[in-house]
C-alpha cells in the first residue's frame, strides 16, 4: 500500500473518531472529562502525525501523483465504456460491477439495472450453473475460460463468453472480466440479434392496452353468470397470445383449483394443468396475501413449482418475465382466484404499465366471477 493510501486511511479513521466525539456531547456531565481527554488526544495526533505526513507528501509531489492517478482512472473508465466489444466486470458470484455500452445493447439491460445483479440472471436457465462454475474457477486463479451461453433475449443465438481474471487497482479480491461475442458458427448472423422493433411510442402502447381492456370487458359480459370457471376461461382466452405466451388460471383461495392453462403450440400445457396449484409458491402467496408479483428474468426456478413430469415450470416454459395477480374485487377483499401470465423467448418483458393494466382487469374478472352469486350471510 502506498504512503498516499495509508494517509487516506488514517485520515478517514480520524474523521470517524471525530464524529463519535461529536455524538458524545450528550453524555452526563460527570463523564465529560473522559470525552475531553479523548478530544485532546486526537488533537495531539493531528499535530504530531497527520500534519507532518501531509507536509512530507506535499513536498515529495505525491498529491500531484494522486491527481494524475485519478485522471488515468477516469480515462480507463471512459475506454471501458466505449469499447466496441460487449464487456462486463463481475465478481466470483457473477454479480455485475460494471457493464459497458456495447454489453447493455447486446443484453437489452441498462447498466444501472444490471449493476448489483448476477449476470446469470440474463442467461437461459440451462447455462447458469456452468457459467457460475467457470467464473468461480477463473476468480480462484485457475486460468482463463471460455464457453457458449444463450441470452434470454435471443435464446436461438449462442454467445461466446470469454472469462479472464482481473485485479482492479489495489482491491484485495480478484474480479472477472467477461467478453461476449457471437459464437463462431453464428458470426455471419451477427445482425440477427433480436433487437426490439421500433414502435410508434407511448400512444401506440396505450391504444393496444385500451383494445385489450375492451376485449376483456366484452368477454366478461358475455360469460355465463355464476360460473367462475367459465369466467376465468374467457379471461384467459383474451390474454393468451396477444398479451402473454402462457395464461394459467386457478380458482379459489384456501382451496385452489386449476381450471385453465393456455400455452404456445406444442407446449406441455397438459402437464402444467395437472400441477397442484398449492405447490406453486407464487400462486399460494398471491392467494393468501392478495399481492401481485411482477418478475423479470426470475432467478428462482422453484418459484412456480414443478409440473406433472417433475420439471421446473419456469425452466421448461423458458419464462423471461411473469405476472401473478390475485383476483379480488376490492382491496383486502376475498380472493376469488389467481391469474398467472408468462412471457418467454425474445418477447419484451412485462412493463409496469402493463402490470397496472392487468391489475385493473383482475378486479373486473373478480367482479364477473361474483356476478350472479348469492351474497354470503353476515
Amino acid at each position: 500500500m502506498s504512503q498516499m493510501e495509508q494517509f487516506g486511511e488514517e485520515l478517514a479513521d480520524f474523521l470517524r473518531r471525530v464524529a463519535e466525539l461529536k455524538s458524545a456531547r450528550s453524555v452526563p456531565a460527570g463523564d465529560l472529562s473522559t470525552v475531553l481527554d479523548a478530544a485532546l488526544f486526537e488533537l495531539d495526533h493531528v499535530a504530531d502525525q497527520l500534519w507532518p505526513t501531509f507536509e512530507r507528501l506535499a513536498v515529495n509531489g505525491q498529491w500531484d501523483d494522486a491527481s494524475s492517478d485519478r485522471d488515468e482512472q477516469r480515462l480507463l473508465r471512459s475506454l471501458f465504456q466505449r469499447m466496441p466489444l460487449p464487456v462486463a466486470l463481475v465478481d466470483r458470484e457473477t454479480v455485475v460491477r460494471r457493464m459497458n455500452f456495447a454489453a447493455t445493447g447486446l443484453t437489452g439491460v441498462r447498466a444501472g439495472y444490471a449493476t448489483g445483479r448476477p449476470l446469470t440472471g440474463f442467461l437461459m436457465h440451462a447455462d447458469r450453473v456452468a457459467f457460475r462454475t467457470q467464473t468461480a474457477a477463473v476468480a480462484r486463479g485457475e486460468g482463463d475460460r471460455s464457453l457458449n451461453v444463450h441470452l434470454q433475449r435471443s435464446p436461438g443465438t449462442p454467445v461466446r463468453a470469454t472469462l479472464t481474471a482481473l485485479r482492479p487497482g489495489a482491491e484485495p479480491r480478484t474480479a472477472v472480466l467477461v467478453v461476449l461475442q457471437p459464437a463462431k458458427d453464428h458470426e455471419q448472423q451477427r445482425p440477427s440479434v433480436a433487437w426490439p422493433a421500433p414502435d410508434l411510442g407511448e400512444a401506440t402502447r396505450h391504444a393496444a392496452q385500451l383494445d385489450l381492456m375492451d376485449a376483456m370487458t366484452s368477454a366478461l359480459l358475455a360469460a355465463p353468470a355464476g360460473d367462475g370457471a367459465a369466467v376465468l376461461e374467457a379471461a384467459a382466452g383474451v390474454l393468451h397470445g396477444r398479451f402473454a405466451d402462457w395464461v394459467i388460471a386457478d380458482e379459489g383461495a384456501a382451496r385452489l383449483r386449476r381450471t385453465t392453462v393456455l400455452g404456445p403450440p406444442d407446449a406441455p400445457a397438459a402437464d402444467v394443468l395437472a400441477q397442484d396449484p398449492a405447490a406453486c409458491p407464487l400462486v399460494v402467496e398471491a392467494a393468501r396475501g392478495g399481492a401481485a408479483s411482477l418478475q423479470v428474468r426470475p432467478e428462482d426456478p422453484d418459484a412456480f413449482g414443478r409440473d406433472a413430469s417433475g420439471a421446473h415450470v419456469l425452466v421448461r416454459a423458458e419464462v423471461t418475465s411473469l405476472l401473478c395477480v390475485p383476483l379480488t374485487a376490492r382491496t383486502h377483499g376475498p380472493v376469488e382466484g389467481v391469474l398467472t401470465l408468462f412471457r418467454s423467448g425474445a418477447r419484451l418483458a412485462f412493463s409496469m404499465a402493463e402490470a397496472r393494466a392487468v391489475d385493473v382487469m383482475s378486479r373486473h374478472v373478480a367482479l364477473a366471477m361474483r356476478r350472479g352469486v348469492r351474497p354470503r350471510p353476515s
